[in-house]
């Protein structure tokens, strides 16, 4: 079975209901939950959550919700491993589990197609994780800080070294994880050569955490489906 998990838990401080909220028209878990639902790669589809309102709304849109998330795993301090550690045991003891997508519930701008096409990067004999990925939008050689009102560069070396000269630099672009479920339990960290990168374009992506960033996520899935000229 490859199985795919959306944990939504119901306690978002930032966002109130955050995973429920309307997003152009529709809760925006919904999204998440198409995505799942559509990939030739993925053979059930499932919501982890402590609420009981995202339970209903999950089963509503075609997901599943065979558990209640414990409360232990459902607070400020749980983290997304501690989230699908949990989802391991609970499908292993429901049978064969070949393979696990975490899915945010906050990326409606992930498709099918790029779950299906993360899977086979994620195919490699020594593959424990592939995840979503994008580029620094500028050169993070010369990111600065600031000590008290001072700017001081962390690789002062390259203040004039040319843009295309320096390597390129990606970040964890939070929306979704293939894992091999025995790399779980055994709690292998994600960022390490055993793992793939699936780069999407910058414009496809907004890991949304505060009002701001969702106000931006919108802007940009807006843009992404204006009608072509």
């Amino acid at each position: 079975m490859k199985l795919a998990i959306i944990p939504a838990r119901g306690g978002s401080k930032r966002i109130p209901r955050k995973n429920l909220k309307d997003f152009h028209g529709r809760p925006i878990i919904g999204y998440s939950i198409d995505a799942a639902l559509a990939a030739q790669n993925i053979d059930r589809v499932i919501v982890s959550t402590d609420d009981q309102e995202i339970a209903e709304v999950a089963k509503r849109l075609g997901a599943e919700v065979p558990f209640i998330r414990p409360d232990h795993l459902s607070d400020d301090h749980a983290t997304t491993m501690d989230v699908l550690h949990h989802a391991v045991e609970w499908a292993r003891a429901e049978g064969d589990l070949q393979a696990l997508c975490c899915l945010y519930a906050t990326a409606p701008m992930v498709s099918a197609a790029d779950l299906d096409a993360a899977f086979e990067l994620f195919e490699v004999d020594d593959c424990e994780y592939a995840f979503s990925a994008t580029e620094y939008a500028f050169p993070i050689q010369r990111a600065f800080h600031l000590q008290g009102e001072a700017v001081t560069m962390f690789e002062p070396e390259h203040l004039s070294t040319r843009s295309q000269d320096l390597t390129p630099a990606y970040h964890d672009a939070g929306q979704f994880y293939w894992c091999k479920p025995q790399a779980i339990a055994e709690r292998k960290p994600i960022f390490a050569p055993h793992s793939r990168a699936y780069l999407m374009d910058r414009k496809r992506v907004q890991d949304i955490d505060t009002p701001e960033d969702w106000e931006f996520a919108e802007a940009l899935h807006a843009l992404a489906n204006e009608p072509k000229q």
